[in-house]
């Protein structure tokens, strides 16, 4: 691959990854309200996983012949992030830390991993990065086919994505584990950011629809 390319996608991924959002605001919930955040880290993860693998497919071809679709994506991925939000707000004041209220059950924990997954796998901002921001870095006259370059930057993505969620929940967690408080105020405003956010991706949607009646 390009280095000079490369550097330049780790560099912007690392921002974006570092950018607070949606996941941020997954990660400091579910660490918040879990003993493990791990199984939250690795849904969201895995949602990046499943963007790669449509990237590499050719998902890029798909949405220029089918136009509509990254719409309906978005209002999908905007109504789960709705949902979310308000699951997180009904929880908010279970976030706590001790050994009673922390049922860490198989169970709770595939539920957190496939909420997470839904929570970047659904989230259209993810889709339209790998889609639109990764081949830009993809260089053709690199001895790696493009294919390949395009699946080694997105688990390049997924991997600093890693490393920042489960800092960003572990941090979370030791600054509020003897505050039980301020970890419910924590919890629910990020519900609150859940709930924004969804609000907002489909307004962006509905909005341009509206007026066109």
């Amino acid at each position: 691959m390009n280095p000079e390319l490369f550097l330049a996608f780790v560099l912007i991924a690392a921002a974006l990854a570092c950018t607070p959002g949606v996941d941020w605001a997954y990660s400091i919930a579910a660490g918040l309200g879990r003993r493990s955040f791990l199984p939250a880290v690795a849904g969201l993860c895995s949602g990046y996983i499943l963007h790669t693998v449509l990237m590499v497919a050719g998902l890029a071809a798909v949405l220029a012949a089918l136009p509509g679709l990254l719409g309906w994506l978005t209002v999908a991925g905007s109504a789960y992030l709705l949902w979310l939000g308000a699951a997180t707000i009904r929880s908010w004041r279970g976030a706590s830390f001790t050994v009673a209220d922390d049922v860490n059950t198989s169970r709770n924990q595939l539920r957190t991993f496939f909420q997470g997954m839904g929570t970047s796998g659904i989230n259209p901002k993810g889709l339209l990065f790998f889609v639109a921001l990764v081949p830009q870095f993809v260089s053709p006259e690199a001895p790696l086919p493009v294919p390949v370059q395009s699946g080694l930057l997105g688990l390049t993505f997924v991997l600093l994505a890693a490393v920042v969620y489960t800092a960003v929940a572990l941090l979370s967690r030791r600054l509020l584990q003897s505050r039980p408080g301020a970890a419910r105020r924590v919890t629910l405003a990020s519900g609150i950011i859940m709930l924004v956010l969804g609000a907002a991706l489909l307004s962006e949607q509905l909005l341009p629809l509206l007026a066109g009646h």
